[in-house]
């Protein structure tokens, strides 16, 4: 069956020459293609040649984009004794112990990231299986397991994400808002090609690098040269 696309997105991948683009070209190409009615986030698509069933060829780590994400991010904390006042006097959203995993198995989830100490991953592996699917599973590797809740949870209001790659060997990160000057959306990418080949998985045989795209929320995807990107250098 022929997907059929809207005369909108007809339009726009129009636009879109079946080539790789210069970095800085395709994501002045992403802001052009950001035509929906509501506020449209950048995302890259990174096909990486890793097979992530093996322990090995796994990738998850954090990127701290220097240009920040653009959305506000409430962040959760289950901590114990007086790691709960002091998560809540650095600006967590929602802070709790045993009740709020509790509340979770309830249902609750009105968080987008969760940070717990070390000392609570006990009881939070009793919602694993609530967390997992959706991402938020604390993780020493992400940054998420930690008794330095007021550090984490700066970093991560002010831009740190965690990311992995599918069992497909894909990334797929949001590294900010279409509304981002160029310029803005280049030095987030850099930061998350530099994130990436630094954690190049132990496993990752061959060519590492396969494919990149980009893309507004509801645009066409756009290829980015990935010799050009790797091989750019930003003025600090």
């Amino acid at each position: 069956m022929t997907k059929k696309y809207s005369r909108r997105v007809r339009e726009l991948k129009q636009l879109v020459e079946d080539r790789p683009y210069e970095p800085l070209e395709a994501l002045e190409l992403l802001r052009k293609t950001a035509t929906a009615k509501f506020p449209e986030s950048a995302e890259a698509h990174i096909r990486l040649g890793i097979d992530p069933k093996y322990t090995d060829q796994q990738l998850r780590t954090t990127v701290a984009l220097p240009k920040g994400t653009g959305q506000e991010v409430r962040v959760a904390v289950v901590a114990r004794g007086e790691k709960v006042k002091e998560a809540t006097d650095a600006g967590a959203d929602v802070v709790g112990s045993e009740e709020l995993i509790t509340e979770i198995q309830q249902g609750r989830m009105d968080f987008d990231l969760l940070i717990a100490t070390p000392d609570m991953m006990p009881q939070v592996a009793k919602v694993g299986r609530i967390l997992g699917p959706r991402g938020l599973m604390p993780s020493p590797k992400a940054g998420t397991v930690t008794f330095e809740l007021p550090k984490a949870i700066e970093e991560f209001k002010a831009g740190k994400l965690e990311f992995r790659a599918d069992r497909t060997g894909i990334v797929h990160v949001m590294f900010g808002k279409a509304s981002f000057s160029a310029d803005d959306l280049l030095a987030n990418l850099k930061a998350l090609q530099d994130t990436i080949d630094r954690n190049r998985p132990s496993g990752a045989k061959g060519r590492y690098w396969r494919s990149v795209y980009v893309t507004a929320t509801m645009g066409p995807a756009i290829q980015i040269s990935v010799s050009s990107l790797r091989d750019l250098i930003l003025e600090a």
